[in-house]
């Protein structure tokens, strides 16, 4: 994964859809990566996959389990994406869990442009491990 340090700047002062629009994309990342990393796949079949475990379901299951293992600070940066203003959950999606996976992508977000790689990695292996 290609760092992406922003240094001498203050992320918290980041608007939190712009936190889940990076975490978004890290996320799927990782999410992809381990699938191939599996061995061969049929696109179809990975895609299936990751689709199981990008979606808003189980991105909030996932930080409901994990949610007492937050730091003050990375508990303060999810709600700040759970509460984030504008966000409309797609049809057929429970309305808290699309903001709770929104705060999650917030969070790994933050983590990843703060350059917390290590952090990251043991949250990303605890989502891979959820599945």
């Amino acid at each position: 994964m290609l760092p992406a340090r922003i240094e001498g700047r203050d992320l918290r002062e980041y608007s939190p859809a712009l936190l889940a629009y990076v975490g978004d994309a890290v996320y799927e990342l990782y999410v992809r990566s381990h699938l191939v990393a599996g061995g061969n796949l049929r696109v179809k079949d990975a895609h299936q996959q990751a689709v199981s475990v990008v979606r808003a379901e189980s991105q909030a299951r996932l930080l409901r389990a994990m949610a007492t293992e937050l730091s003050e600070e990375e508990a303060a940066v999810m709600r700040r994406g759970r509460n984030a203003k504008g966000r409309h959950a797609p049809r057929g999606v429970d309305t808290s869990d699309y903001r709770l996976s929104t705060g999650l992508e917030a969070l790994i977000g933050y983590l990843y442009l703060k350059g917390d790689y290590q952090r990251l990695q043991v949250l990303m292996e605890r989502a891979l491990s959820e599945r």
